[in-house]
């Protein structure tokens, strides 16, 4: 019998065929693409915004912070007001300091502590009280603001004679505490005990 060489087998190759290497490598550059897409779209969320893109961001941080915080509202006083209780609370103080020298003597020019003529009493309870008036009768019907013996407040001045030459420390209910004369220490009298002249109110 005849023995017919044996023919090799042709090598296999593991390339492609020619015809499919151009489909891909558009694959390849398609993924490419598509993965640096995906890489910078991932990179730009976290970077912080910039320019006229962070306006609109920043805008709307700025008016959510606003209406989250609470509003706080402080009443205010007017200051016009405080003048008019400063000077209440120091007529009252010389109401009451002037109460308290009740039974101290009469001295003409006296200014106290311990001794007092009608316009001593006077400027030494409102000094006390750290306002400060005229030393004289005279000059005391002059000072601070004109006021109606029908609208008396407890710590106007109140003036007797014409000319003036007496003063008082009006208490309210009619009456005062003053300093009248000698011989006659500090005391409560009434309105009437005496010509009225007019009242002032420091």
């Amino acid at each position: 019998m005849p023995i017919h060489p044996v023919s090799n087998p042709a090598p296999t190759s593991t390339s492609p065929a020619p015809s499919t290497q151009p489909h891909l490598r558009a694959y390849a550059t398609r993924a490419a693409v598509v993965a640096t897409t995906a890489a910078a779209a991932a990179l730009l969320t976290v970077l912080p915004a910039t320019g006229a893109a962070a306006a609109p961001a920043t805008s709307a941080a700025a008016a959510a912070s606003l209406q989250a915080a609470p509003v706080v509202r402080t009443p205010v006083a007017p200051v016009a007001a405080a003048a008019p209780t400063a000077a209440l609370s120091a007529r009252t103080t010389a109401v009451r300091l002037a109460l308290s020298k009740i039974g101290s003597p009469y001295r003409w020019g006296g200014t106290g502590p311990s001794s007092f003529d009608c316009s001593g009493l006077v400027t030494w309870a409102f000094a006390q009280a750290g306002v400060d008036v005229p030393r004289t009768s005279r000059a005391q019907s002059r000072a601070g603001t004109p006021v109606s013996r029908a609208d008396l407040q407890p710590g106007d001045l109140v003036f007797f004679y014409s000319p003036v030459r007496h003063v008082g420390i009006y208490i309210g209910n009619g009456q005062m505490v003053h300093s009248s004369r000698a011989g006659k220490p500090v005391a409560i009298a009434s309105l009437d005990g005496r010509p009225f002249h007019s009242a002032r109110r420091v």
